[in-house]
């Protein structure tokens, strides 16, 4: 199946997430005899520019080299030494991630502890400027901005998947809210995956009624329709890339055309070739007269009727 273009966290609400700094950017300058030992009660994520070192956490030995970055959660011991006989550079940031303010965002997830940053002839420059333009006592706005990229390209390459959920206990409805999301996420994942939605089901510690009642109120879908409205979204970028509308409703599951341009029509507010058109025009600088931003609004904001009986907004 493909990747969700959006990562792990693509179905998590900006205002869900609490990022804090809770130390300024360690400027790592490591000579070739440097050794430390020792733990921090925050996550520390270790992005290496130059030289290299490794670190001994657990029974793990793991070397980080240029464009790698690891992270040492919170409270864990662990033994660095510089392994290059060049500097070992890079910048280090003490952080804590919350969901809900309450909950530990980096213990929700199975992560590997070093990876190669995707894009690194892009993040490079912004690692050196980050580490170059850090204040020596205080964290900033624009340090803030800048780790979430670090962090975010971190999780999209170390991601395994997310733990167990747990069932909420009365004084902690937060945790069901987590669960929507974790499913959301999964699901937006693998919207192809026709088995999907059984899988996610299956793996939440609720009754399934009730979840989907829940999962409903907080998305404004079912599961089942979200994974469709996740499908017509994966569309709508085939269709922009000019794959044909036979091709495309086969790309994400169709067998039927028309009955793919009625579900994509039911869920975007246009038709396949509606919409084809319309990129095609904004290709070519033509946009309709009031929209300042040079975009059409497609009425993906819909009633959609649930049961027969009952409207619900996506």
């Amino acid at each position: 199946m493909d990747k969700n273009e959006h990562g792990p966290l693509g179905a998590i609400p900006v205002h869900a997430l609490t990022l804090k700094l809770t130390r300024s950017t360690i400027k790592m300058l490591h000579s070739p005899s440097w050794m430390i030992d020792k733990s921090n009660s925050v996550h520390d994520l270790i992005i290496c520019l130059t030289g290299s070192a490794t670190y001994a956490i657990g029974d793990e030995v793991i070397e980080i080299r240029p464009g790698m970055a690891l992270l040492i959660d919170a409270n864990t011991r662990f033994i660095g030494r510089s392994t290059s006989s060049e500097l070992y550079t890079g910048a280090a940031q003490h952080f804590t991630l919350d969901v809900f303010g309450r909950m530990d965002m980096i213990h929700q997830m199975e992560l590997r502890r070093a990876v190669h940053l995707p894009r690194w002839d892009m993040l490079e420059p912004l690692v050196r400027h980050y580490r170059e333009t850090a204040p020596l006592s205080s964290t900033t706005l624009a340090q803030h901005h800048m780790f979430m990229v670090f962090l975010i390209a971190y999780i999209e390459a170390a991601f395994l998947g997310w733990r167990q959920q747990v069932e909420a206990t009365v004084d902690n409805p937060d945790a069901l809210s987590l669960a929507v999301m974790v499913a959301a996420s999964r699901i937006a994942a693998e919207p192809l995956n026709n088995e999907i939605v059984d899988l996610v089901l299956a793996s939440i510690p609720y009754n399934v009624d009730y979840f989907r009642r829940i999962f409903r109120r907080q998305v404004g879908l079912t599961p089942t329709k979200y994974q469709e409205f996740k499908r017509m979204e994966r569309a709508m970028g085939l269709l922009a890339a000019g794959r044909s509308v036979k091709q495309t409703a086969e790309m994400v599951g169709y067998l039927d055309s028309y009955y793919f341009s009625r579900m994509f029509k039911h869920y975007i507010g246009v038709s396949p070739a509606g919409y084809k058109e319309a990129e095609k025009r904004h290709r070519d600088g033509h946009f309709p007269r009031g929209e300042e931003d040079g975009q059409v609004v497609y009425p993906i904001i819909r009633r959609i009727e649930e049961d027969g009986k009952e409207a619900v907004a996506l």
